[in-house]
């Protein structure tokens, strides 16, 4: 297939004005060049019908000006009138998020500002930033109902200006392979796609100029959006039939993050994007479990994506990337919140003995990813109060009946790992053995590359490459199966395993790309670091759309290298999760519901703040009788096991192909030329405001400042030696002064390099528990004169021989002997080594030089 035989299409309508006459709205979109127009007419008369119209006509600029000028002119007062109006231009946007009915008429949803986030090939995804909701019928037609108002607080309550993302040309509720999948079909189906495109399509001008092209054509290629994904299918449900394409504007919520790994001045982005699941949404405490359509609460899609770019194409650039899952254990549970406990019981609502929940939502994981399903549980199994293990023991159960059925090589793994006894055991370190269950999974579902092996593969081979899993195809790999990872809340513990998870992934696509000589990267190098720093912001926003509070328990925290600050932060993130779930998530999740059309106001009916549960709102079933009931043995969808390992949805046939818009452009138009679209050759633009110079950079954020350093992003650096403080932000004056206040009577943490080094070890000696110890606070112990005077010289020597700081200059002496004090105290909580003589670390002696 030719490189350029087939391209994402790209959106025709990126920049909206919205005029307004007495009787119509007037949306005029365009492409960022101005150079095509489409314009939607919505009628203003109906009280509370959407009546829109869509010429389907493309404009130029010419044509769309002296369009709004006769508009102007036909609605003035009076004919030939100067002084007012007809026409005026209410508000500029940049997307339309869909349309919305409560008791009244219908209001418009419109983007009034964005922010480019990320960059995948040259396709932007961009942050909505801000929201216009405009109420479309005229005043003289407005029917008022006195319940309006508080609907539309509720409805506003779900800030579009947090973490909801969208892209004109990526299709972002896809994954990276879908999408690159969908690109190489083999020629002869476009050219059958394209020919019934043609006849089914209702736009006059799909077919203008292709008479005239011959064989320089161009396949554009439009894929039907995920709707699992999708957060305003409902409010485009309307005009989804009644507009043209470029219209629908989808978008996703969850979390896009990018940085820049510079490796000897090669770009390499790295891409996070995390899609939250609109089926069975909600919050903590009021969505567990699953549904009775084998929807899963707290179901989120995490992509990494790694990419050379220096080359921006997708046919010629480099492009890998790795899918893993969390979400809720897929049981009829919930927690009763009423008891004002911090850990409610888990009551199990229902019997399932033949696991129909837990097979409705395994078949939607065998469509979407193919096999094998790895399921890690993270729950506790050893309790003195049965708490944790209840889930457990329903989970093997229903993962044994329905593996009966399963051929073997398809059967779905189960991993139990009790990552809450590992952290207070001494004997392991939670990292190390995390990285084992990492390297299975990997070997096991492989990763997506768009290119063949690398010739250092070759050259060099490596035993862990040559056991990689997935499916190898003539231009690269697939990434076949799907890690799925829960805990109970499915925050802290599982961000942690899906980071050890999603390191030694990048480990394998750094390594398909020729970019390290071996699969394998370490702790407290640039690119960890950078990582990390990703996954940090990954888990704060998860945490905070669905439990209400930041991380609690962090990488830092299983490595035990966390500030001896961060305790007091876990105790306020605590309080801040346990407040948000005991007071505000009962209107978040009235919100959710009333914005993914789950509760549809009705003249009549209950109003949604009158219902005592929406339980009957999520389960179906409740209301009506299902008319078809599913095998208790083949509990698949026909047709999914026959292309497995391979996920259904990416399987070319007949009924996938159904999902794409197919349609055959000339090479240099402007509908699928993503050259135009990303460096916008027509725009003034300045460096200050180039997004790859303002997103995270490895050499700029992270590497050491000083002379003589390796710039490899892959060499492991002692914590002080980092360009950015991997132990929190030594700026923020409230944390300055409060380090100070507290600093005689708390113990110190160990050195975070004995710690670090620690977690690289794999010789299995006794490692300390410092959480609890962490956790108290000691009074100093006062000592004689001359044990403080011999204190302050070892802490002097010490800092001159292992830090080059030279500690003669402090201005007061008393400082100095409190500090000696507080490190003696720390030595005897906590083990120390011996022969380096390091009784503390850098940032504590900066704090000491700073009182």
């Amino acid at each position: 297939m030719p490189p350029a035989a087939a391209a994402p299409m790209i959106s025709s309508v990126q920049k909206l004005v919205l005029y307004e006459t007495r009787a119509r709205f007037f949306l005029v979109g365009s492409n960022p060049a101005e150079t095509k127009y489409r314009v939607l007419k919505i009628d203003r008369t109906e009280p509370k019908d959407l009546v829109i119209i869509d010429d389907k006509h493309v404009y130029t600029q010419q044509e769309v000006r002296e369009l709004l000028g006769r508009l102007d002119l036909g609605n003035r007062t009076k004919i030939g009138q100067k002084g007012s109006s007809g026409l005026s231009r209410a508000v500029s946007a940049f997307g339309v998020v869909g349309f919305v009915r409560f008791l009244e008429g219908y209001y418009i949803v419109l983007i009034t500002k964005r922010r480019k986030m990320a960059d995948i090939g040259g396709h932007a995804i961009y942050k909505i930033e801000d929201t216009n909701m405009i109420y479309i019928p005229n005043d003289s037609v407005r029917v008022t109902h006195p319940d309006e108002a508080r609907y539309l607080r509720i409805f506003q309550n779900v800030d579009l200006s947090s973490n909801f993302y969208f892209s004109y040309s990526y299709d972002l509720s896809h994954s990276l392979q879908y999408n690159l999948t969908v690109l190489r079909m083999p020629l002869e189906i476009l050219k059958t796609e394209t020919t019934q495109t043609r006849q089914e399509s209702f736009d006059i001008f799909e077919d203008e100029g292709l008479a005239t092209q011959g064989g320089s054509g161009v396949f554009g290629i439009c894929s039907k959006p995920y709707e699992k994904y999708v957060w305003n299918g409902k409010l485009l449900e309307a005009v989804r039939n009644t507009v043209h394409r470029d219209w629908l504007l989808y978008i996703i919520h969850g979390f896009c993050g990018q940085s820049k790994l510079l490796i000897y001045g090669r770009p390499i982005y790295v891409t996070l994007i995390a899609r939250r699941s609109s089926k069975f949404a909600g919050t903590r405490f009021l969505k567990r479990g699953a549904n009775c359509e084998g929807d899963v609460a707290n179901e989120v899609e995490t992509e990494q994506i790694l990419y050379d770019a220096s080359v921006m194409s997708f046919s010629a650039g480099s492009y890998s990337s790795y899918v893993q899952v969390r979400g809720s254990v897929p049981l009829y549970w919930s927690q009763d919140i009423s008891t004002m406990m911090p850990k409610p019981p888990i009551t199990l609502d229902q019997a399932d003995p033949f696991a129909h929940v837990a097979a409705l939502h395994f078949d939607q994981m065998l469509q979407r990813f193919g096999s094998p399903i790895i399921i890690l549980n993270l729950v506790k199994e050893r309790e003195k109060r049965k708490h944790e293990r209840i889930l457990s023991e329903e989970l093997v159960a229903a993962v044994t009946y329905l593996n009966q059925f399963l051929p073997p090589e398809h059967a779905i793994i189960y991993i139990p790992w009790d990552m809450a006894k590992y952290t207070k055991s001494k004997l392991c370190n939670v990292l190390d053995r995390l990285n084992v269950i990492a390297e299975s999974v990997v070997k096991k579902t492989g990763f997506f590359v768009n290119r063949p092996d690398s010739y250092c593969s070759i050259l060099r081979p490596d035993e862990k490459w040559n056991e990689l899993g997935g499916y190898v195809v003539s231009t690269g790999r697939l990434q076949t199966g799907v890690l799925r990872t829960n805990c109970v809340d499915c925050l802290d513990r599982t961000n942690t395993a899906q980071f050890m998870v999603g390191k030694c992934a990048l480990a394998y696509q750094l390594y398909s790309l020729g970019l390290i000589d071996k699969p394998n990267l370490q702790f407290d190098t640039d690119a960890v670091r950078l990582f990390e720093e990703l996954y940090e912001d990954h888990g704060d926003t998860l945490s905070l759309q669905y439990g209400g509070s930041q991380l609690v328990h962090r990488v830092k925290t299983y490595r035990k290298i966390a500030p001896w600050t961060q305790h007091s932060k876990d105790i306020m993130q605590t309080l801040s999760r346990y407040y948000s779930n005991a007071f505000s998530d009962a209107d978040r999740q009235d919100s959710i519901n009333l914005f993914l059309g789950v509760f549809k106001p009705t003249e009549g009916k209950p109003h949604l703040w009158e219902l005592p549960t929406d339980f009957y709102l999520h389960h179906k079933n409740t209301l009506c009788l299902s008319q078809t009931r599913r095998s208790y043995t083949y509990w698949w969808t026909t047709g999914v096991l026959q292309h497995l390992p391979l996920p259904f949805d990416e399987v070319t046939c007949a009924e996938n192909r159904r999902k794409l818009t197919v349609k055959k452009f000339h090479k240099y138009e402007e509908e699928i030329d993503i050259h135009n679209e990303f460096f916008r050759p027509y725009e003034l633009s300045s460096f200050d405001e180039t997004f790859c110079l303002a997103m995270t950079n490895s050499t700029r954020d992270f590497m050491p400042k000083n002379v003589g350093i390796d710039p490899s992003p892959f060499t492991v650096r002692k914590p002080d030696e980092t360009g950015k403080s991997v132990l929190g932000n030594k700026s923020n004056r409230e944390e300055t002064v409060l380090q100070r206040k507290t600093a005689a009577s708390a113990p110190p943490p160990p050195s975070e390099e004995a710690v670090s080094s620690s977690s690289e070890d794999d010789s299995g000696t006794d490692k300390e528990d410092e959480g609890a110890v962490s956790q108290r606070s000691t009074p100093v112990k006062v000592t004689d004169t001359g044990d403080n005077t011999k204190m302050t010289e070892n802490v002097v020597q010490t800092t001159k021989d292992v830090y080059g700081v030279n500690l003669s200059d402090v201005p007061s002496e008393d400082d100095l002997t409190v500090y000696a004090r507080f490190v003696q105290l720390g030595q005897s909580q906590h083990k120390q080594d011996k022969s380096s003589q390091q009784f503390c670390s850098k940032h504590q002696l900066d704090r000491v030089i700073n009182l």
